[in-house]
C-alpha cells in the first residue's frame, strides 16, 4: 500500500492530489494565477483532512519537477522538500511534461468511446480525434508555455516512452513536420494555443484546447518510481528549468 501526495506547480494551476495506490482519494487545485504560494501549503491542508489521513500516514511526496515556471517550481519543490524532511519521507520527482502526456492520453479516453468528428467552438480543425480503445496510432505532444512564441514540448508514444526529447523551442510552420507527416499528433497544455494556428490546419494536427495541468495525472509515474524506490537526494535535488532564469530589470522610481 502506498499513499503518495503529488504536487503540481510548474504551470499557472496549483494542484494536490492524494493517491491511496491506483485510487485518487482527493483533489484540490485552482488555476487563478500567482496563488502557488499562499495555497498550496492551505490545499495540502484541507486535502489531507478532507480524507482523514494525516501528514504522518503518506508514505512518500511526489513533486511536478518541470519544466515550467520558474517560480512555480521553486514553490512547489521547496514545499515538498521541506516536507519530506519534516516527516523523513521519501521524495519523487515526475517529469511535468510525462505526466501531461499521460492526462492526455486519459482525457482521449473518457472524450471517447469510438471515434469522434471534432468541431464547434472548441476544436477548429474539424480532424478526427484519435480513440485510445481502437487501433490508431498517435503520438502525443504536451507543451508549457515558455513566452513569446517559445514552448516547453516533448513528443510521446501512447504508452508514455519519450520519443523527442525535453526542449524548449520556437513554434514556425515547419515544427513538427517530421512526426506529422506520419502520424496523428495530439497537441495539448497551455502552451498548445500558440501552435494552433501555425499548425491547425495540418491534417494529422489534433489539439485538445482546455486541457490543464494537474496532479491527478502524476500518479501511475510517481507510483511506479516509488515500488522501484527511485527517491531524490533532499540536500541537492533542483527543479528542471530547462532555461536559465532571467531576471527582469526592476523598475524602481529614481533608479536609472
Amino acid at each position: 500500500m502506498a499513499l503518495i501526495l503529488c504536487i503540481e506547480t510548474a504551470t499557472e494551476v496549483c494542484s494536490v492530489a492524494l493517491f491511496l495506490n491506483e485510487n485518487l482519494l482527493g483533489i484540490k487545485e485552482s488555476s487563478a494565477r500567482n496563488v502557488h504560494s499562499a495555497m498550496l501549503t492551505t490545499f495540502i491542508g484541507e486535502l489531507l483532512n478532507s480524507t482523514d489521513y494525516g501528514y504522518i500516514d503518506l508514505d512518500a511526496i511526489a513533486v511536478s519537477m518541470g519544466p515550467g515556471s520558474y517560480t512555480g517550481l521553486r514553490i512547489g519543490v521547496a514545499t515538498a522538500k521541506g516536507l519530506c524532511y519534516a516527516l523523513d519521507k521519501p521524495l519523487i520527482a515526475v517529469s511535468t511534461l510525462q505526466a501531461m502526456a499521460f492526462g492526455i492520453n486519459y482525457e482521449l479516453r473518457i472524450t471517447n468511446r469510438s471515434e469522434v468528428e471534432l468541431g464547434g467552438a472548441n476544436y477548429e480543425s474539424g480532424n478526427v480525434i484519435p480513440d485510445p480503445g481502437s487501433r490508431i496510432s498517435y503520438l502525443i505532444c504536451p507543451m508549457i508555455d515558455a513566452k513569446r512564441m517559445e514552448v516547453y514540448c516533448a513528443v510521446y508514444d501512447q504508452k508514455g516512452k519519450e520519443l523527442r526529447e525535453i526542449q524548449a523551442e520556437i513554434i514556425d510552420e515547419s515544427s513538427f513536420q517530421d512526426f506529422l507527416a506520419d502520424n496523428t499528433v495530439v497537441f495539448g497544455g497551455e502552451g498548445a494555443g500558440k501552435c494552433k494556428p501555425i499548425l491547425g490546419d495540418h491534417p494529422n494536427a489534433v489539439f485538445l484546447d482546455n486541457f490543464r495541468t494537474s496532479a491527478q495525472f502524476m500518479n501511475m509515474l510517481a507510483l511506479k518510481k516509488f515500488h522501484l524506490q527511485e527517491f531524490k537526494d533532499l540536500a541537492y535535488f533542483e527543479p528542471f528549468y530547462l532555461k536559465d532564469f532571467v531576471a527582469g530589470k526592476p523598475r524602481v522610481k529614481g533608479l536609472n
